[in-house]
């Protein structure tokens, strides 16, 4: 059990003995009838529920399904019932949404209205990538999109403005639970070096981020995690640090802080990033917990790999360095200690050739079938290095050796990179699964190093920008 307070739609609140693994949307329908916001998946795929969280860093649309209560500490929380102003007064894109006929059915309605708010709030108009978590099977996007649009040019209401100043949280919003008490089932350090004493304490804790992922072992397994240690509160492992011609990523930067960092130096893994899952979960989900995940089908580590990155590990007072791929070491299983976690990781901006491709089902919010990544280093017509990253071809996130073998030395012409595609086929031994046959996927990624080839010659290959 553990207390928290915070802010909900504009009133403070304080709460003692609440269970760690609580999640938001079970503890607002069911503690507080607000049932605005629908339990839909419950996995953070259909935004349903989604939630307003708003700190210091600014406001940022949310799944409630699949966040915790004490991820709530020191924050703000609006849904759909808090974005009507005090006297009845409806959001614009509420009344936008009316207007343009946005609704039929209305059970999605409130999680888009509230994803709409969030990017209103902050002056977005990236409507498709700001609705990509949400899922209408009735209405269709196009009146959801004009309404959108249509709300652009409405100021942000005055009710919500205040929320996103440093000053609420620090003169209305207690930093901590109720008297600091941290029970040991839950606990909240706010320093890495407190992290760190806390894990070799206890090692079998189950650290929690953004909990992406670890809350579907709650929603959907029923797992009771144990003791858990919540990561939110430490801001070392938020920190983006450039380092000459690299950059030190913290563990806890999320997948959206990512995707802006590298945005200008590395515009193909920025793009990658941007079909990593929806917008909700990207203000969740952090690199940190993408890596020490382990998932063979995770999209963070291949483009990591081919970019030759370090990742920086930490028990007690003791840290270590090691490549990134070799902390892989089987499905699930990784070359982590008792105790020891991930602390950032660290990689080149200077990959002018890296090209990350990812294959799946559906374009937006989707597991990967494939994800490919290529960082391969040309000189004087001929191959000098070659990175060659796979997710969902191995128990692991792995390097194509042999087609890499295949290129170095070579002259980077199709004849080559051809010859490389085959000698992939015997890198990998991928398996059949629900998102892919064995043979397709040997084939997608051997056709992917055909793309990159064509990539880098300047033939459009981009499905989106490609017309017949």
């Amino acid at each position: 059990m553990t207390d928290i307070a915070f802010h909900l739609n504009g009133t403070p609140v304080c709460l003692t003995d609440v269970p760690p693994t609580q999640t938001l949307l079970d503890w607002l329908r069911e503690e507080r009838r607000l049932t605005g916001t629908k339990e839909g998946c419950n996995e953070g795929d259909c935004g349903a529920c989604t939630v307003m969280v708003t700190d210091s860093d600014g406001p940022k649309a949310m799944n409630a399904c699949i966040l915790f209560m004490p991820q709530l500490i020191g924050k703000s929380v609006r849904t759909v019932e808090g974005l009507v102003a005090p006297d009845g007064t409806p959001h614009p894109v509420q009344t936008a949404m009316v207007t343009h006929h946005g609704s039929q059915c209305g059970f999605c309605t409130p999680g888009f209205v509230v994803s709409m708010a969030a990017a209103h709030t902050k002056g977005r108009k990236d409507h498709d990538t700001v609705l990509a978590g949400n899922l209408c099977r009735c209405t269709g996007y196009v009146p959801i999109i004009r309404a959108a649009k249509a709300a652009e040019s409405a100021p942000v209401p005055l009710w919500l403005q205040n929320e996103s100043t440093p000053a609420f949280f620090s003169a209305q919003i207690s930093s901590g639970g109720a008297g600091g008490r941290q029970p040991p089932a839950a606990s909240h350090p706010t320093t890495a070096d407190d992290l760190a004493q806390a894990y070799v304490a206890t090692p079998n804790a189950t650290l929690i981020a953004g909990a992406t992922d670890i809350g579907l072992w709650v929603t959907k397994q029923l797992r009771d995690l144990g003791p858990v240690i919540f990561l939110g509160g430490i801001e070392e492992l938020k920190t983006i640090e450039p380092k000459g011609d690299s950059l030190r990523i913290g563990a806890g930067v999320t997948i959206n802080h990512l995707m802006q960092a590298v945005a200008q130096s590395l515009p193909s893994l920025a793009e990658m990033l941007r079909r990593y899952a929806s917008d909700q979960i990207r203000n969740a989900a952090t690199i940190g917990g993408n890596i020490a995940n382990g998932s063979p089908i995770g999209d963070g580590p291949p483009a990591l790999i081919a970019l030759g990155a370090v990742l920086h590990l930490r028990q007690g007072d003791t840290r270590r360095e090691m490549p990134l791929e070799n902390f892989f070491l089987d499905y699930r299983k990784q070359d982590r200690l008792p105790g020891e976690f991930v602390e950032a990781v660290q990689f080149s901006t200077k990959a002018p050739n890296l090209r990350c491709y990812k294959l799946s089902k559906r374009f937006d919010q989707d597991i990967s079938a494939v994800c490919g990544c290529f960082n391969v280093t040309i000189e004087n017509g001929k191959v000098r290095a070659a990175r060659l990253a796979f997710g969902g071809m191995a128990g692991i996130p792995k390097r194509a050796a042999k087609a890499e073998a295949a290129l170095v030395g070579q002259a980077w012409t199709l004849e080559t990179v051809t010859a490389a595609r085959d000698a992939m086929q015997a890198d990998f031994a991928p398996m059949s699964d629900m998102r892919a046959s064995a043979q397709y996927r040997s084939a997608a990624a051997g056709n992917m190093l055909l793309r990159y080839f064509h990539d880098l010659a300047g033939t459009p290959v981009n499905l989106l920008e490609v017309e017949a």
